[in-house]
């Protein structure tokens, strides 16, 4: 692998054009570097700070080639970019992470049996075909169980809780009648993450435990540091890391986990690329988890994941412009809040349009002043 820096003033490429890519721009315009970014979608959140914006179909071969011939490296903000494109941007300029990575984890069949042949640990779970696969899998883990589609599912997308046998028909219906994982249920007590870097030269770091806390299947808050014993946050980031390593990514990984009452821990889903739990470490720590992004996939040493003190992050969603504009003059009162809205033109309900960011002296108080700031938009009614 040539691992020769890619220095200030060269040309990072983009695949997509959401918040995740906006930040990452963000952080790569600071340090001097030029950002094209390549969508179907023109005037995106991406689009607004980056230097060029190609507007395309992902296969549209002969746009995809040419996006690649300007630019220097090229790394994605989210996984449902087809892997056929990566291969073809990949012929002409190095794709970081790489297009094998790509293609493991944005299908969950792949993901969980990569997983569980490296021996991670993962909840017991069965390829879906048919209705008939559906049964005889329900028959094996029994119920309550998860039915999740294959491809293509975030935030609570694509999946089905399946509490009896007799659901499975209705189940199956409601994922599309497509290819599907079915994976037994987990009595977790909380959901925490890790975000995790590798550079070229192998070297690795992570940002510890983040608890999340979800509400109607999205991210609603997360909580930096997690408040878990010592022994889980070992075992997690020693978990993440080694995932990085076995993958071979060179980029940010996070690693989702169920984490039971008794400390065990189950490997949920993995997103190779910046995460919703970790937007908190662009005001939280030295080195936002986008300008590792940016470190890693140009070669250049791992910055410092310290974090100067507990955070809360709280996604702000469309919902909230329901009752008009929401009242920012209000959250930008609290001092010790950061707003960070995602350019974004049409606010809908679940759609993420934004976030907030908390700092206090413990986790308790930053969740309680990102929960008061939050609730501090929505216009009084009179």
């Amino acid at each position: 692998m040539n691992s020769k820096p890619i220095l200030p003033g060269a040309t990072i490429g983009v695949l997509g054009s959401g918040q995740l890519g906006r930040m990452f721009a963000m952080a790569a315009r600071r340090m001097g570097y030029l950002v094209h970014t390549f969508s179907p979608e023109t005037d995106t959140p991406t689009g607004q700070i980056s230097d060029k914006e190609i507007t395309a179909a992902y296969d549209d071969r002969d746009a995809v080639r040419e996006f690649a011939r300007g630019v220097d490296v090229v790394t994605f903000e989210f996984e449902n970019v087809p892997s056929s494109t990566v291969e073809a941007v990949a012929e002409i300029v190095p794709v970081r992470p790489s297009g094998h990575v790509l293609h493991t984890t944005q299908h969950r069949i792949g993901e969980k049996t990569f997983l569980a042949s490296r021996g991670f640990p993962v909840t017991r779970f069965r390829h879906i075909r048919s209705i008939e696969d559906l049964r005889a899998g329900l028959g094996e883990l029994g119920t309550p169980a998860i039915l999740k589609t294959a491809g293509f599912g975030y935030d609570g997308k694509g999946q089905s809780r399946i509490d009896s046998s007799e659901d499975a028909a209705k189940a199956f219906a409601a994922v599309g009648s497509q290819e599907a994982i079915l994976e037994a249920f987990v009595d977790f007590e909380r959901e925490v993450s890790v975000v995790a870097a590798r550079g070229i030269a192998g070297a690795v770091t992570n940002y510890g435990v983040i608890e999340n806390r979800h509400s109607r299947h999205i991210l609603d808050f997360s909580i930096a540091p997690a408040n878990v014993p010592p022994e889980v946050l070992l075992e997690a980031t020693r978990i993440s890391e080694s995932i990085l390593v076995e993958l071979d990514v060179t980029g940010v990984l996070c690693v989702e986990f169920f984490l039971k009452s008794d400390g065990t821990l189950f490997v949920n889903e993995l997103a190779p690329r910046p995460h919703n739990s970790g937007h908190l470490t662009i005001d939280a720590c030295v080195t936002s988890q986008f300008e590792q992004q940016l470190r890693a996939v140009c070669g250049l040493p791992l910055g410092s994941t310290e974090q100067f003190s507990p955070a809360a992050m709280a996604n702000l969603l469309g919902d909230l412009w329901q009752t008009g504009e929401p009242r920012w003059p209000s959250v930008c009162a609290f001092p010790n809040v950061k707003l960070h809205l995602y350019g974004k033109h049409e606010a809908r309900p679940r759609r993420k349009m934004g976030h907030l960011t908390a700092r206090a002296a413990t986790t308790a108080e930053a969740l309680k002043l990102v929960r008061a700031a939050r609730e501090s938009l929505t216009p009084k009614v009179e």
